[in-house]
């Protein structure tokens, strides 16, 4: 960010100046005033996952380093990313999960991309943590168009019904606790969806990491 010289892809002072800890709803991970555990919207229509993590928001100069991430094979950036989302993981309490799930990807977007960039990170969270990783207990049905290209009122609708728990595996999940991965949260609807999924297939409870949350329009 700085071209500065440092040991890591990103260096500490840039760290400490566009990654500090703010406060969030433990429910979504909007930011909230100080000594506020959920925001107003979570506890009026609560999402179904119970928690959510998120290392910063995407804003600068993390959106444009989670582009370059997520559509131009910057997989340097990934123990960055790695490192921030686990910090936030230890600093919020959140238990060690049975399962990292990635957001799975269509065929035709894997293709396209050459990489999940969801699982690139599931797969390194879970070298330090207990919890399993898989990027195939969790499928996708059918392939959407990107979220970001959809008007808010009609991402719920884009992602319904397109994914599933791989039908030979459901019984691995009963009784277990799941952590969804990903690069950002937007709205919030790919993570209710897949989280609906897997409560219906017997997860006991699931959380969402991400490495970004996009904050309200109104905070802008």
């Amino acid at each position: 960010m700085c071209h500065g010289w440092g040991a890591g892809r990103v260096c500490l002072p840039c760290l400490h100046r566009f990654a500090a800890p703010v406060p969030r709803c433990t429910r979504c991970a909007l930011q909230v005033p100080a000594g506020t555990r959920e925001c107003g919207t979570c506890l009026v229509r609560r999402p179904p996952y119970t928690r959510t993590v998120a290392a910063v928001d995407y804003a600068y100069p993390w959106d444009t380093l989670i582009t370059r991430f997520k559509f131009h094979a910057a997989l340097d950036l990934l123990p960055a990313f790695t490192r921030q989302l686990l910090d936030a993981v230890h600093t919020s309490g959140a238990p060690p999960p049975d399962w990292l799930l990635p957001v799975p990807l269509s065929r035709e977007r894997l293709r396209e991309r050459g990489y999940n960039q969801s699982w690139e990170l599931a797969r390194r969270l879970a070298r330090q943590l207990p919890g399993r990783a898989d990027a195939r207990l969790l499928l996708r049905t059918r392939d959407t168009p990107h979220q970001l290209d959809l008007p808010i009122e009609r991402r719920a609708g884009n992602v319904r019904s397109a994914f599933a728990v791989e039908p030979r595996r459901a019984a691995e999940l009963e009784g277990r606790s799941v952590a969804i991965v990903d690069d950002v949260m937007t709205t919030g609807e790919t993570a209710a969806e897949l989280a609906r999924v897997l409560l219906q297939a017997g997860a006991a409870e699931v959380s969402v990491w991400v490495v970004a949350r996009t904050p309200r329009p109104d905070s802008l």
